[in-house]
């Protein structure tokens, strides 16, 4: 690839997605997916109840009026393995009709929790009109290569200081896009995959400094071989 292109994607519905993450993200000029789940997790870690953690419906609507994407994470972070057809529509459905309610762009791409797929998943997004859907497997996303509902992408925590540049240079390496996978910045409730905001605020530097065009997973599309569009 002629440009050095990076992917930021955001999982879980974090709070701080809204008040800091796409505030700064307008700053820069950089594009970014949120990819949205009610997780329904243990004790208050819950999405209706929870808002020093969770985004409200209001929240994620407000960053797709400001032109990010929102992107299906399931109703409830299901591992879509080996889960029957069924299972996997209503969790598929679930976030759909959530956007419906709400106001906000039906999704086209999506995210696999936890970066777990079989070809049963893969399979039915392509039936439901998926686009493109991404991993965990940590490598840069050849478009020309690999197909677009199976993107790998490169989990950035704390405690891997240097996950994030060695990313960038993983993908200049083979000529690939850098996705990037986050969460909370930082994340309360799960700190083994939080990041600070100074740490954060350090990569979006980093990628300006570098010229990287920074975009949103459905724009990856443009970069797809003309047979897969």
């Amino acid at each position: 690839m002629d440009a050095k292109l990076a992917v930021l994607s955001f999982d879980d519905a974090v709070s701080n997605h809204a008040t800091f993450v796409a505030p700064l993200l307008k700053e820069y000029g950089f594009g970014a997916t949120f990819y949205v789940t009610e997780y329904a997790g243990e004790g208050t870690d819950h999405f209706e109840t929870d808002k020093s953690q969770y985004m409200t419906w209001a929240q994620i609507r407000g960053l797709d009026e400001a032109g990010f994407e929102v992107g299906n994470h399931t109703g409830h972070h299901a591992l879509m393995r080996d889960l029957s057809d069924a299972a996997m529509t209503a969790e598929i459905d679930f976030i759909e009709e959530r956007c419906r309610t709400h106001g906000v762009t039906a999704p086209r791409t999506f995210c696999y929790p936890c970066g777990v797929w079989d070809e049963a998943a893969v399979n039915l997004l392509r039936k439901r009109g998926y686009r493109l859907a991404r991993t965990t497997e940590s490598r840069a996303y050849l478009p020309a290569k690999d197909d677009p509902l199976l993107v790998p992408s490169f989990v950035i925590e704390e405690k891997e200081a240097g996950g994030f540049e060695a990313g960038l240079r993983k993908a200049e390496e083979v000529g690939g896009v850098a996705v990037f996978t986050l969460h909370g910045v930082p994340d309360y409730n799960h700190p083994w995959v939080t990041l600070s905001p100074e740490r954060f605020r350090e990569y979006m530097d980093l990628l300006k400094a570098e010229g990287w065009q920074v975009v949103a997973m459905r724009d990856l599309e443009k970069w797809m071989p003309a047979q897969t569009r």
